[in-house]
């Protein structure tokens, strides 16, 4: 693995985004399915184009978390030593993740192009699971309102299944980042990757294709406003 988080740097983009393949072993990536494969059915939240867990717990109506651990599968060893040795959040409030989305998408699921918003500090780190997919980024328009529905992205980006993308600085603050809902990621290559250069296992897309599986990701992020429990009832018992 990377012990230079300089080296992993996606240069074609215009601020701070980094790409890690085999950031974990394939062990590891099947202890994390099973973990999350087999948790408990009210653990999954479904919408309508995709399935969702939330660790420790949902953020509050003002966004706040409250106040939790993560369970051990979800910090070893991705947040320690891993995270910790790349001093990925170093510079955070809380100065390590204390949220994780898990995602799961079929093949032909998606997102609309969005942002994560100021609830966290705006670095986003992913490890993907199962399978590649493509993610790709919009700038947004002018006023801040534009959704990127119906426009080209402006950078793709492959995640290989295993690796770690890390993104942040303007790309968190300036783009809107989706996921095509399709069954097959086409016009890949050197030219159409923002992290060509950077992937695992290029050969397999020289095709310029890849069919849909089933991809889950892991999206560590630190959210800003963190309650105790304790305080969060005495303010409901207060209304």
């Amino acid at each position: 693995m990377i012990a230079d988080l300089e080296t992993a740097r996606i240069r074609s983009l215009p601020d701070d985004g980094f790409y890690i393949a085999n950031f974990i072993s394939e062990d590891e990536e099947e202890f994390l399915l099973r973990k999350i494969t087999t948790a408990p059915l009210p653990r999954w939240t479904h919408l309508a184009h995709r399935r969702l867990q939330t660790w420790p717990s949902a953020l509050t109506k003002s966004n706040a978390l409250i106040s939790s651990p993560l369970p051990s599968w979800l910090v070893s060893p991705i947040i320690t030593p891993r995270f910790d040795s790349l001093g990925l959040f170093a510079d955070a409030p809380h100065r390590a993740p204390n949220h994780v989305l898990v995602n799961e998408y079929r093949p032909g699921q998606g997102i609309m192009p969005h942002e994560d918003g100021a609830a966290y500090y705006p670095l986003v780190a992913t490890v993907s699971l199962g399978a590649p997919i493509v993610l790709d980024l919009y700038k947004k328009s002018e006023d801040g309102k534009g959704n990127g529905h119906g426009r080209h992205p402006v950078y793709r980006i492959l995640q290989e299944r295993r690796s770690l993308l890390v993104t942040t600085k303007s790309i968190y603050t300036d783009f809107l980042h989706g996921i095509a809902e399709t069954t097959r990621d086409e016009e890949l290559g050197a030219e159409s990757i923002c992290n060509w250069n950077l992937l695992g296992e290029p050969g397999r897309y020289e095709c310029g294709w890849l069919e849909r599986e089933t991809r889950i990701s892991l999206t560590y992020r630190d959210v800003l406003k963190v309650a105790s429990l304790g305080n969060t009832m005495r303010f409901l018992g207060s209304r």
